[in-house]
């Protein structure tokens, strides 16, 4: 799932600074608006967009941080208008909600450990690809020459 690249050159300090924080900005924005799966992903945009003229590693980073964040959206957004109609509707709940909210957490757990995980490599100038959203971030931000 997570794949260490080596970097044509090593970042200094300060850009594993930025780029580790582009992780920890989700996790920040996680804990601040908890139900609402909106702020996750404006945070994280916030961020890439201030960042959008840094080195390609950050870049790069915030990118990779952004993208895992909008698929977030989606399936945390979901669950969240499902519970919203258990509470508010006549609907009861299922096994298939059930089973919905268990892989939900496990989603969302797994990509709070990843998240963790490449916050303390890259802090460490590491580069840290994520399946399909590292081959997705290679697509979208290039090196400038």
């Amino acid at each position: 799932m997570i794949h260490l690249r080596t970097f044509e050159y090593v970042p200094g300090e300060h850009e594993a600074e930025k780029a580790s924080n582009s992780y920890l900005m989700s996790l920040v924005a996680l804990i601040a608006g908890l139900p609402l799966p909106i702020v996750n992903l404006f945070a994280t945009l916030i961020f890439f967009m201030g960042n959008r003229k840094s080195t390609y590693f950050v870049r790069w980073h915030c990118m990779q941080a952004l993208l895992s964040q909008f698929s977030l959206l989606f399936i945390n957004s979901f669950g969240f208008w499902w519970t919203m109609g258990l509470i508010f509707g006549k609907e009861e709940i299922s096994d298939r909600y059930i089973a919905y909210m268990i892989a939900l957490f496990l989603f969302n757990l797994m990509e709070f450990i990843a998240t963790i995980y490449t916050a303390i490599k890259t802090r460490k100038g590491v580069h840290v690809e994520w399946f399909f959203y590292g081959s997705l971030a290679n697509q979208l931000i290039k090196p400038r020459s």
